[in-house]
């Protein structure tokens, strides 16, 4: 059985939290936990280092809140979809009617990788519907930058608010919509300098081999494997799925690497396409969901030149 703001909702209730204090911050979070608590329905957070802190301080010792590592569960997006529907798998086998989760993205999702962050709060309204799921989105709003606000509003259909109301966002867009929008991708600066390679038509060999001669030794063994693999894939699709030719770029140096792979095809038609596996895909119809989890960025782009897939590893901690 349902309660609270979700009380007669069926699937995911799906709410943002605009804050600019830790106390307007905590009027909402605290009693929404501690509700959960008490109509014995699991109750998470998933927050950075500060966030949790503040929280400890304010619940009540061993009140029944359950803590996760908020940086693990948002390394990267599709990753996080994952591992929760998994979590929310588990706690329904066990019997919860309801599960409530409060959430904040690490800071580095609101710089110039924002753009596959939105994508994720817009896919988690489809992805996360199978499940009782109450969850609340924390943004502050002093520091995330307005264009973003703009995309939360769209990307989450209600907003909780201190007084205790839950108000619809008018603006609020359905997911596939929102993930079929044309989004520029702003060039990484090393794409403004003369790729290290560049390939015509390669073999998946070929790109992976380019990958482990160029990669900069700040990048750690897994990380260069994980890229490669990522490019294979990428390849792999463009050259069964797009139009000739196919071109493969890698720009490398500051500790990261930079590859984009160019067809002339249009890219998929699924919208979820990287945030979910293929909608009835065998193992064969995965490689842009695992490419998604095998980077730190991953940027699709429909231009006159055909469609462009840019990878990125190495660049998490990136300023911009």
């Amino acid at each position: 059985m349902r309660t609270g703001a979700a009380a007669g909702h069926s699937g995911y209730f799906h709410e943002a939290v605009l804050y600019d204090s830790s106390d307007e911050l905590l009027a909402v979070v605290l009693p929404f936990l501690l509700d959960g608590v008490a109509a014995g329905e699991p109750s998470m957070v998933s927050f950075g280092e500060r966030h949790t802190a503040l929280l400890r301080s304010a619940l009540p010792p061993r009140c029944g809140v359950t803590f996760l590592d908020g940086g693990d569960v948002y390394a990267r997006p599709s990753a996080a979809i994952r591992s929760y529907r998994q979590l929310l798998a588990d706690q329904v086998a066990a019997g919860a009617t309801q599960i409530r989760i409060v959430g904040e993205l690490p800071p580095v999702a609101f710089g110039r990788f924002w753009d596959w962050w939105g994508r994720y709060e817009a896919a988690i309204n489809h992805a996360y519907d199978e499940f009782p799921l109450w969850s609340m989105c924390v943004y502050n709003t002093r520091s995330t930058p307005p264009e973003i606000l703009d995309d939360v509003s769209r990307t989450h259909p209600r907003t909780a608010t201190a007084d205790g109301r839950h108000v619809p966002n008018e603006v609020y867009t359905a997911p596939e919509l929102y993930l079929r929008e044309p989004r520029p991708v702003a060039p990484d600066p090393l794409q403004h300098g003369t790729p290290l390679v560049e390939l015509v038509d390669p073999t998946p060999a070929g790109a992976r081999a380019a990958v482990h001669a160029v990669a900069p030794e700040q990048l750690s063994a897994d990380e260069v494997d994980d890229l490669s693999v990522a490019v294979s894939e990428t390849v792999t699709n463009a050259l069964r799925h797009g139009r000739p030719p196919v071109r493969f770029r890698l720009w490398a140096g500051d500790g990261r690497v930079v590859v984009t792979v160019v067809d002339g095809g249009s890219g998929p038609t699924d919208p979820y396409a990287g945030l979910l596996p293929a909608r009835g895909a065998t193992s064969g119809g995965l490689g842009l969901w695992i490419t998604y989890q095998s980077c730190d960025h991953v940027a699709m782009q429909r231009g006159p030149d055909g469609f462009t897939v840019r990878l990125i590893t190495g660049g998490r901690n990136a300023a911009g």
